[in-house]
């Protein structure tokens, strides 16, 4: 479809423009908001989704935004604060976002970073989503003269997003996280938005791949539609704080992690003090043997 003109499979709403070339998300303008949205949910247990971008415009350093983001959610059509979409969502986002709203952060921008939703998860634009992130990284995929990639793979629970944006043809890894649970019946979308600086936000394609994977057999008796958003982690994202490579660190240590310090460093004394009394034995033997 050209124009307004209606896309079979497709729908789209917002400044969104269709060209026989790219969907056009925002137009390099102010205060614009987009999205395009699959009309078959996807049941579909192992996936992998090839989207083929481009983010580009006239704004120099951090003077763009905001970016870009791909869905897999119960919801759709449905626009909102989040990247033009709707906040509060069920199932998977990966923003792609352009813009440091946190002028504290010492994260790199645009940066790439993961959230999973069951409804009770608020994005936090002013910290760019740092306390719902799941994981992320750095990547320069802005005003590139070459085709930008992104990769995003769902399978046996294990969530992996990579990237092909520096002209390479290879994919280098962005995300890989495991105890991820999707359920099956969601929609495939993008969306993008612009505030007080723009960009041009088009897609030129998404392609969907089915994974063949065997399941244990006891997957056979679950009902995949039923199954809540959620992640197994080992810690909480509030527990993650920037580091400028884009990676994570430990937050504030917490009070379990006090008292395993504290621990070792008892245990680390009372070895030294063994050692140290087996030594001053042995020299004393060898003192009196000397006289």
């Amino acid at each position: 479809g050209a124009g307004s003109a209606a896309m079979p499979l497709w729908d789209f709403q917002g400044s969104t423009m269709v060209t026989s070339q790219y969907v056009r998300l925002t137009p390099d303008e102010r205060s614009r908001e987009g999205s395009i949205w699959n009309r078959v949910p996807c049941f579909l247990k192992d996936w992998e989704l090839h989207v083929h971008f481009k983010i580009h415009g006239a704004g120099k350093k951090n003077l763009h935004g905001d970016g870009l983001a791909l869905w897999y959610t119960q919801e759709r059509l449905v626009p909102g604060p989040v990247f033009g979409s709707k906040d509060n969502f069920h199932g998977l986002a990966i923003f792609l976002d352009t813009y440091p709203n946190d002028e504290a952060t010492e994260r790199v921008f645009p940066y790439i970073s993961a959230m999973v939703n069951n409804g009770s998860l608020t994005y936090d634009h002013s910290k760019d989503g740092r306390w719902t992130e799941l994981a992320g990284c750095t990547a320069d995929l802005r005003n590139q003269n070459h085709d930008t990639f992104l990769a995003i793979r769902y399978s046996r629970g294990r969530l992996t997003v990579m990237t092909d944006v520096e002209d390479k043809n290879e994919w280098k890894n962005c995300i890989d996280i495991a105890g991820v649970q999707l359920p099956t019946g969601y929609f495939f979308g993008a969306s993008a938005g612009t505030g007080d600086l723009s960009d041009n936000h088009d897609i030129i394609s998404m392609k969907l791949f089915q994974l063949m994977v065997e399941h244990p057999l006891e997957d056979e008796t679950v009902d995949w539609t039923k199954i809540e958003p959620s992640v197994s982690l080992l810690k909480s994202p509030k527990d993650n704080v920037d580091d400028p490579t884009g990676n994570f660190r430990s937050g504030p240590l917490t009070g379990w992690k006090v008292f395993l310090l504290l621990l070792c460093a008892l245990l680390g004394i009372i070895v030294c003090a063994v050692v140290g009394a087996v030594v001053f034995q042995k020299r004393q033997e060898r003192n009196k043997r000397f006289y």
